[in-house]
């Protein structure tokens, strides 16, 4: 029983063969095509005006050198909201559990901003390693700690959206399975325990599009320091 709770977080294959790019492909599909008519329906409307709003937001802290990101940050954040959001429905597999997926995402995206910050202001970008007037006996120690502090934001961008969602995905299974278990033997808990299971799971709609933003909010933090 402990080990069918996290049988929901196992990459599915069908005959062997591994399903993981037919769900990443799928957020795509749903979207419908941008259209050359002057007029489109409520929910094209709707879409690029999320998009706009979002990009708008993106683009506040950043100046020109990283207006150029806008649309791969954009792309971004509406992919892990689909995800995200697609893994709370009943019987689906939620591709951003998995951790190596979520590394693959942050890793190159936050190397790609350390890269560009060495490359166009690399005094600026290794300025950071070091805060100003720091003593002199601790400036082997801070530069060592500034580093190591570097290197581990693509794991806590990765981290953090796994662990979210993974616990979050836990917390509803245990509690469904507390109220189907609790239905024949005490009906009035296994209600109260159905309204708990309810409202976790518009909690968990809020954190799934809330840590997607996140990821995507930090990456831009990230960026909006090299550019």
């Amino acid at each position: 029983m402990t080990l069918s709770f996290f049988d929901q977080f196992m990459s599915p294959t069908f005959m062997g063969i591994p399903l993981m790019a037919l769900a990443l492909s799928l957020p795509w599909i749903l979207y419908p095509a941008p259209s050359t008519r002057w007029l489109n329906n409520r929910f094209l409307a709707l879409q690029s005006w999320f998009i706009n709003r979002f990009t708008q937001q993106l683009l506040l802290p950043l100046n020109i050198g990283g207006h150029k990101w806008a649309a791969l940050l954009a792309s971004l954040m509406i992919f892990l909201i689909t995800l995200n959001m697609l893994g709370l429905l009943p019987y689906t597999f939620t591709p951003t559990t998995q951790l190596s997926l979520n590394l693959g995402l942050a890793v190159p995206l936050w190397l790609a901003t350390v890269i560009i910050g060495l490359r166009n202001q690399p005094t600026h970008a290794l300025g950071h390693l070091l805060p100003e007037g720091t003593p002199g006996p601790l400036i082997p120690v801070l530069i060592i700690i500034e580093t190591i502090s570097l290197f581990i934001r693509p794991l806590a961008l990765g981290v953090r959206l796994t662990a979210n969602l993974t616990a979050g995905h836990l917390l509803i299974q245990l509690i469904a399975t507390a109220a189907f278990v609790l239905l024949p033997l005490m009906p009035t808990v296994a209600m109260l325990t159905s309204v708990v299971l309810v409202l976790l799971t518009l909690l968990e709609v809020a954190v799934a599009m809330i840590q997607a933003y996140v990821f995507v909010l930090l990456l831009t933090l990230y960026l909006q320091e090299n550019v």
